[in-house]
């Protein structure tokens, strides 16, 4: 099986600039190809993960990956896909976000094999130094106001009667740009992206092609839903994030044990290793024992992003948990002190402290929606306290709806 061979059968491709052409390319000699990340949160989530995945399979096929931290676009913000202005950071925030996301991708990619180990690079090293009047008379003459307004990501926003800063209108030539760059710095030939990009990766096909006079290419793998259509990356619960200080192995897990039985083979596909054959033949069987999928898939997925014992623990801690209806060391904790409680503590303080409640009153409506319990009992009550005694001298479990619990105590 050729590599476009597998990205059509584990559902990567959605669109590309020339496939016959790249296809040509790729079966001939191993290219180096690049997918951008802007830092505009603490860590990536899983509706990132297909990007990360089609990394690691190029790679496997021998092929070059660049990770472009895009701090010097996210001080823009890109338009694509949003309905409104993103919110502007400041450079501090940036740096720390970048920071993070770097953690990723040494979980998904190879940074020793000397021949094709994947890099790291960060686009203000070039467009810190760009002299705007020089970057618009040499570059700005080749994008017309004409196509771009036709792109989805000014479009939309236009139709709707949305603003659009000149600022965001800018990103996509600075886009455009990163590709230019890294195919004169690195013999990049391929950028890939999310289908939001469609447009914005034309444009840098179309700068080299006029500049360099060079064929590069451009593919788009489609926007990551679930069987009822609904995007994926977070949920009613929040994000489901990518960096374990965020979301723990067990979420994690819990999460993907959990998905709907439409999606099970399709995320083998995405989101394992997991060979053709296998599995084939868990779908042939899937009807059976969809339950039995749904932990090796959370398994697999789990295992990568945490390590093969962790995803063992929490597997182990989910069979505790629903099935012999006992605590599990592995269980999420929050740890609090004396301090902490000499007076009590709102069962809702404690739901937003272990972050499955994103305000007080979140976590209040959440209680008065009967989605609590404390003990495997409904809490009825929203200003519930947890007194001194209670909590020092017994270990409390809290369920948030049917997939989220945690315990309690003091450490």
């Amino acid at each position: 099986m050729t590599l476009i061979e597998e990205l059509k059968y584990r559902g990567f491709l959605h669109q590309c600039t020339d496939e016959e052409s790249l296809n040509k390319k790729l079966k001939s000699e191993n290219i180096t190809f690049y997918i951008g990340f802007d830092c505009t949160a603490k860590s990536l989530h899983i509706g990132s993960l297909i990007q990360i995945m089609i990394m690691r399979l190029f790679q496997k096929y021998g092929h070059t990956p660049i990770i472009l931290i895009g701090t010097g676009t996210t001080r823009i913000g890109d338009p694509s896909g949003k309905d409104e202005t993103r919110k502007i950071l400041t450079d501090d925030e940036i740096k720390n976000n970048a920071n993070n996301l770097k953690t990723v991708f040494d979980k998904y990619l190879s940074f020793k094999n000397e021949e094709n180990k994947a890099l790291v690079m960060d686009n203000a090293d070039w467009l810190d130094k760009l002299s705007y009047v020089d970057f618009l008379r040499d570059f700005g003459k080749h994008f017309t106001i004409n196509k771009m307004l036709t792109f989805d990501s000014v479009k939309i926003r236009l139709e709707r009667e949305q603003s659009l800063s000149f600022v965001e209108f800018n990103y996509m030539i600075f886009q455009a740009y990163d590709f230019y760059e890294l195919n004169n710095r690195n013999s990049c030939t391929l950028q890939i992206g999310g289908s939001d990009q469609w447009g914005n990766i034309v444009n840098g096909v179309e700068l080299i092609r006029r500049v360099n006079g060079k064929e590069v290419f451009g593919l788009t793998t489609p926007l990551l839903t679930n069987s009822n259509g609904d995007k994926m990356g977070k949920t009613a619960d929040g994000a489901i994030w990518l960096n374990n200080d965020l979301l723990s192995a067990y979420d994690y897990w819990q999460f993907w044990r959990n998905v709907d039985d439409r999606d099970v083979i399709r995320f083998m596909k995405l989101f394992t290793d997991l060979s053709k054959e296998q599995i084939d033949s868990y779908e042939q069987n899937s009807s059976k024992n969809i339950n039995d999928l749904k932990i090796i898939l959370a398994n697999e997925v789990t295992a990568m992003l945490h390590g093969i014992e962790n995803s063992r623990k929490a597997e182990q801690a989910a069979k505790q948990i629903f099935e012999n209806k006992v605590l599990s060391e592995d269980m999420p904790t929050l740890n609090l002190s004396n301090e902490d409680v000499q007076n009590g503590a709102l069962l809702s303080d404690l739901i937003v402290q272990m972050k499955y409640a994103n305000s007080k009153s979140e976590s209040r409506k959440l209680i008065r929606g009967k989605g609590v319990k404390l003990n495997g009992k409904i809490v009825e009550n929203e200003l519930q306290l947890l007194d001194y005694d209670q909590i020092t001298q017994f270990e409390n479990v809290i369920s948030v709806g049917k997939k989220k619990h945690f315990k309690v105590i003091i450490g």
